[in-house]
C-alpha cells in the first residue's frame, strides 16, 4: 500500500505568488460597481469578469486568497464527470474559458494550466457499457477505449480493468495560483487600479437603502458597492443570511493524499473510476470514496477522491485515508511503494439539487449569488464570472441562468 512519510509541501507547486502588490485597498468611502465577498477562484473569477466588463471592484475575504475551499482543491477542470443538461453546458463553456485564459496570459496562464485530458475507467464489462452510454448523452469530445487499449493511455494500469472512456477537453489548474492570477490578470489588464483586495477583513452584515443592497458592513467598517456578489463558497448560505435570503448550502468534506515527488511521471492523465460519478451526484450524507489519481507538474501525485457531510469537523480520518490509498494502489500498483507526504481535506459547497447558485436574488435587489458549486468550482469558475459580468453589464448571458437561480429553493417550497 503506499506508505506513509515525513510531511512535506503541498502538490509542489509554488504558492508563493503575490497580488497585494498590484492590487489596492479601498477604503470605506471608496463606492465600488460591485464587491465581491470571497478572494476564491470563483469570487477571482467574478472580479476578473467584471473588471474586463469595465466595472470598478472590491474584492473582500475575511482570510487570504484563495484561503478556503480552493486552496484545499485539486484542480479539476471537468466535463467528463458532468451529466447532460445545465452543468455540463456550464462546463463546456467554463472549460473554454480556461483555455483562453491559459493562451492569453503565456500558455499555462500563470496557473499550471494543463490540457492533459481525462481517462474514466470501468472495473467490468456492464459499467463499461454504463459509461459508453453516458458519453453518448453528454455530446463531448470522447474516444471509447477497450481494455486492451487502456495502457496505450496509461502504461501503468493495473490490467483487470474492462476498458474506459477518454475526454480530451479535461484539464487541471494549481487552484491556489489561479485564484491569484485572475486577480493580478484582471488588475493588470482591466482594472487600472479599480480592483481592490481587501484581506483579513469578515463581512458582518449587509447594507441596504430603500431595499436595495447598498455595499457591505465588515469588520473594519463600511463598503460601498452598487451591486454585491456572495462568491464565499462554502459560508455563501452565511452570507445570504446576513441579506435575510436563505440559501440550502452546506459543507462536505473530502480528504486528499500527497505522494513524494517522483522521478519519472506515472500518470499521464486524470484517471477516475466510475464510482466518482455516481459520487458526485449522490445525496447521501455517509462516507463515500472513489479512486481519482492525477500527476502534478512537480511529480507529486494527488489521490482522492472521498465525500462525507460532517458539518466543518476536520478531523483526520486515518480510515478514509487507508482506503483512498487502497483504491489508488488497485488502478495503479506502482504505487505501492510510494510514500505519501501528507494529507488534506476541504469542504465543498454542496447544493441539494448539485446544481451552482449564480445570478440575481429575487428576494434582496442588487445581491448576486456565485456559490454552491460543490467540488465543481474551479472548473466552473470562469463562466460563473463571465456570466455574472454580462448581467451586471446589462448584457444578456451566454446561457440561460434559469437552472441556477437563487430562488429556486424557496419557490420548491411554495
Amino acid at each position: 500500500m503506499v506508505r506513509a512519510g515525513r510531511a512535506g509541501p503541498g502538490n509542489g507547486a509554488s504558492q508563493g505568488c503575490s497580488v497585494c502588490d498590484i492590487l489596492l485597498w479601498g477604503g470605506g468611502g471608496v463606492l465600488s460597481d460591485v464587491i465581491v465577498v470571497g478572494a476564491g477562484v470563483v469570487g477571482a473569477a467574478c472580479a476578473y469578469y467584471a473588471a474586463r466588463a469595465g466595472l470598478d471592484v472590491t474584492v473582500i475575504d475575511r482570510g487570504p486568497v484563495a484561503g478556503g475551499t480552493t486552496g484545499s482543491g485539486e484542480g479539476n477542470v471537468l466535463v467528463s464527470d458532468k451529466e447532460p443538461g445545465p452543468e455540463l453546458e456550464l462546463a463546456v463553456l467554463s472549460n473554454r474559458l480556461w483555455r483562453s485564459l491559459a493562451q492569453r496570459y503565456g500558455g499555462d496562464g500563470g496557473f499550471e494550466f494543463e490540457a492533459k485530458g481525462g481517462l474514466v475507467v470501468a472495473e467490468t464489462p456492464e459499467v463499461q457499457e454504463r459509461l459508453a452510454g453516458l458519453a453518448a448523452e453528454q455530446d463531448v469530445e470522447h474516444t471509447l477505449v477497450p481494455a486492451g487499449s487502456l495502457r496505450d493511455y496509461e502504461p501503468h494500469l493495473a490490467a483487470h480493468l474492462a476498458g474506459g472512456v477518454h475526454y480530451p477537453q479535461d484539464a487541471q489548474v494549481q487552484p491556489m495560483l489561479a485564484a491569484a492570477a485572475l486577480l493580478r490578470h484582471g488588475a493588470r489588464s482591466y482594472g487600472q487600479g479599480t480592483l481592490r483586495l481587501r484581506l483579513g477583513e469578515a463581512v458582518t452584515g449587509i447594507t441596504r437603502s430603500g431595499g436595495r443592497v447598498t455595499g457591505v458592513r465588515t469588520s473594519k467598517g463600511d463598503v460601498r458597492g452598487g451591486a454585491v456578489i456572495n462568491a464565499a463558497g462554502t459560508w455563501g448560505g452565511e452570507v445570504a443570511a446576513l441579506a435575510g435570503a436563505d440559501l440550502p448550502i452546506l459543507p462536505r468534506r473530502g480528504f486528499i493524499l500527497v505522494t513524494e515527488p517522483l522521478s519519472e511521471p506515472l500518470v499521464r492523465h486524470k484517471v477516475y473510476t466510475a464510482a466518482y460519478v455516481t459520487n458526485v451526484a449522490s445525496d447521501s450524507a455517509g462516507l463515500e470514496t472513489s479512486a481519482v489519481v492525477e500527476g502534478t507538474p512537480a511529480g507529486t501525485v494527488l489521490i482522492g477522491a472521498s465525500r462525507e457531510r460532517v458539518g466543518f469537523d476536520r478531523t483526520t480520518s486515518v480510515p478514509v485515508l487507508a482506503r483512498l490509498a487502497e483504491q489508488a494502489v488497485a488502478l495503479f500498483p506502482a504505487l505501492r511503494d510510494v510514500r505519501v507526504i501528507r494529507s488534506y481535506c476541504g469542504f465543498r459547497p454542496y447544493c441539494p439539487d448539485h446544481l451552482p447558485v449564480i445570478g440575481p436574488d429575487p428576494r434582496v435587489p442588487g445581491l448576486y449569488h456565485a456559490c454552491g458549486h460543490e467540488g465543481a468550482g474551479i472548473g466552473l469558475a470562469p463562466a460563473t464570472g463571465h456570466l455574472l459580468a454580462q448581467l451586471l453589464a446589462g448584457h444578456k448571458p451566454d446561457l440561460d441562468l434559469g437552472p441556477f437561480r437563487p430562488g429556486r429553493f424557496s419557490e420548491e417550497d411554495q
